[in-house]
């Protein structure tokens, strides 16, 4: 029988090949960072979880630094396209030795998906003031070139040359910018974002003061711009927009050139 090449043909094997396909995604430099053993043992497995049904086309993974922490340092959810390509829904790498920002938490507990569904604006200002992006709960690990360069190995194993993500936030558009990928669609957007924050442009111009989001000062920062954009400034959700890469080849796009972080 051949290898899977999808996420659900990986999930239709049994639970222990499930786990060893999908560890293949966990880069070897985050087991050194935090001291975790290698990822067939025991006690890495008990750090590790999975929401990967039989029938399911995606999969989410969550690997623990230690048992009980909230957070992970490393989130995964990916899914297969309708052409049988894999999507990454969402990657996170949390450095849990940072502190924490109730951004996905409103102060009832009810939950904002990361600020799409409802906001916890006290929170979000609190890590804008922090350094912290749109989204983040903690600090990244600094780890994504490894992290991608594993991601492409996992890729490859799978028999693709071409794998998919999902920005959601316009910093993370940018970022996967700077490492490699292109637009399936939505780079019109960010082009019009580009325009729109040069000096005299309709987002520069709304850039008011009127609350921490929308510093005057944004413009020429890739971080604030995002603050700006999620705090609504665009007047539109940063939606519809997919980016793909293809396996160790850089597409040399660059919608925001010079912008600082």
């Amino acid at each position: 029988m051949s290898n899977p090449s999808t996420i659900g043909g990986i999930n239709l094997l049994p639970e222990d090949q499930k786990r060893e396909v999908y560890s293949r995604i966990i880069p070897q430099g985050l087991l050194k960072r935090f001291n975790l053993p290698e990822t067939g043992s025991q006690r890495l497995q008990s750090l590790l979880q999975f929401k990967f049904a039989p029938g399911a086309t995606d999969v989410e993974m969550s690997l623990y630094h230690e048992q009980r922490f909230p957070d992970p340092i490393l989130y995964g959810h990916l899914s297969d396209t309708l052409a049988g390509q894999i999507h990454v829904l969402l990657y996170i790498l949390n450095d849990p030795e940072t502190p924490r920002f109730g951004v996905d938490r409103m102060p009832d507990g009810s939950a904002t998906r990361f600020g799409t569904l409802q906001r916890n604006t006290q929170a979000e200002a609190d890590a804008l003031a922090a350094g912290l992006a749109p989204g983040q709960v903690r600090k990244g690990l600094r780890l994504l070139s490894p992290a991608i360069e594993t991601f492409e190995q996992f890729i490859a194993s799978l028999g693709h040359d071409i794998y998919f993500v999902e920005p959601l936030y316009y910093h993370n558009a940018v970022i996967f910018e700077r490492y490699g990928f292109t637009y399936q669609m939505g780079k019109k957007m960010m082009d019009r974002i580009e325009a729109g924050f040069r000096e005299g442009g309709e987002l520069h111009l709304r850039l008011d003061e009127s609350s921490p989001f929308r510093q005057k000062r944004a413009s020429e920062s890739i971080r604030l711009r995002s603050w700006a954009i999620h705090d609504g400034v665009l007047g539109e959700p940063f939606t519809n927009v997919t980016m793909y890469k293809r396996i160790g080849k850089h597409a040399g796009v660059s919608s925001c050139p010079g912008c600082a972080w």
